[in-house]
């Protein structure tokens, strides 16, 4: 299934070989029927959050909010590739937390292409920036990164608990992020160019910015009503197709389409061939290897155990094998494994599928993307964004409880 995900023989869906790969584990008795049913009762949740953020970005898009960012970076660097790279930092780790991941390697990728272009210099470190900040900045929100709407749903933390605990590690990781793209690009950065006039700057969006914000609070008021904040993110989305249908500036199968579907069915699939391999092994092997308890050492072997596991089988799998085996120590616990699920991926192409699909785009732009160089980049982040991100959240967990 991953080889699949990762390769898409002539193009086809993740979800043409995950599927009958899901049917193959139900029908040989690797999970039992009742098992994949309850991996899937557990999952639908999040899938139909997921499907709704994913609509929700692509409208956004569709209404101009991605040009303004573009537009916005653009008269920050004002000539300048270092304020450039500020700029692509602040918006792509703010569309991260708040519009997922995808958004950022899918809409807001492209974007910094063209920003780059326009202003005359070197792509590569504000490309760069975009992957990693798919990946590193993810951490804030539940709603950033299906990892976290998984790990949102073992914790038992509320939506503003969850950001509470989160919003420390998820600076410290940017930081360090930045600290050392600073210097590893600095050749990159370091040559002037022309400052725009800023013609043809697009205007300001407001309609979906406004919209935007109200899903957010909308996620912070709602499980205080008793409400899934999946409803919130629908309602975003749907007020914005509305929108675009009204305006036909959409279909409503272009609408649909933004969902996903095959990646969703893809998600659904490896849940459940994933829960076949825990309940088959895998979960006893690593639950003699598991830290335990909160503490900081137990946190930091988890997260280093979470991002190691994640460059081997992907950082999805690797938060659906690691959950079950550490929500019983608590949300410390399960978020120091977002930690690790989260940033981890930065390492290697394969630790995450936001890292593909971001490989994928810089293609299609004729970019070449160096292994070794990614590589060594990713050496140089990782083990400072984990360790200091770590220390980081339990601070948060000392102070703040939990």
């Amino acid at each position: 299934m991953l080889a699949g995900a990762v390769i898409r023989p002539f193009g086809l869906p993740e979800a043409v070989l995950a599927v009958p790969a899901a049917a193959v584990a139900v029908g040989s008795g690797a999970i039992p029927l009742e098992h994949a049913r309850e991996e899937a009762a557990r999952l639908g949740p999040v899938i139909g959050f997921l499907a709704a953020v994913l609509v929700l970005a692509r409208l956004c898009d569709e209404e101009g909010l991605f040009r303004a960012g573009g537009a916005w970076m653009a008269r920050v660097a004002a000539g300048r590739p270092r304020r450039l790279l500020g700029a692509v930092f602040v918006l792509a780790s703010a569309v991260t937390a708040v519009l997922s991941l995808d958004a950022t390697v899918v809409l807001l990728t492209p974007v910094v292409f063209a920003t780059a272009a326009r202003l005359g210099v070197r792509p590569k470190p504000h490309v760069y920036a975009c992957t990693h900040l798919s990946n590193t900045a993810s951490l804030l929100l539940p709603v950033s990164n299906l990892t976290n709407l998984l790990a949102f749903a073992a914790s038992g933390l509320s939506f503003t608990r969850f950001a509470g605990l989160m919003v420390l590690p998820w600076l410290v990781a940017i930081a360090v992020e930045y600290v050392v793209f600073r210097r590893w690009f600095r050749g990159d950065l370091a040559a002037a160019v022309p400052v725009p006039d800023g013609a043809g700057t697009p205007p300001l969006p407001v309609f979906a910015l406004v919209t935007v914000v109200c899903t957010l609070a909308g996620f912070v008021v709602t499980p205080a009503l008793g409400i899934d904040p999946a409803w919130a993110a629908a309602a975003g989305a749907l007020v914005l197709a509305v929108r675009a249908l009204m305006r036909r500036r959409m279909t409503v199968r272009a609408v649909a389409g933004a969902a996903g579907v095959p990646f969703l069915a893809f998600v659904l699939a490896l849940g459940v061939v994933v829960r076949a391999v825990v309940d088959n092994g895998l979960a006893d092997v690593l639950g003699r290897i598991v830290p335990g308890g909160t503490g900081l050492p137990a946190l930091l072997g988890v997260a280093a155990l979470a991002a190691v596991l994640a460059n081997l089988i992907n950082n999805l799998p690797a938060v659906l094998v690691l959950l079950p085996l550490t929500a019983p120590a608590g949300p410390g616990a399960v978020l120091a494994v977002l930690l690790g699920v989260n940033i981890g991926p930065n390492l290697t192409y394969a630790g995450s599928l936001a890292t593909l699909l971001w490989r994928r785009i810089v293609h299609q732009h004729e970019h070449d993307v160096d292994l070794k160089e990614f590589t060594v980049l990713g050496l140089l982040t990782v083990p400072a964004a984990l360790g200091l991100a770590v220390v980081a959240l339990w601070g948060s967990l000392y102070v703040l409880g939990g």
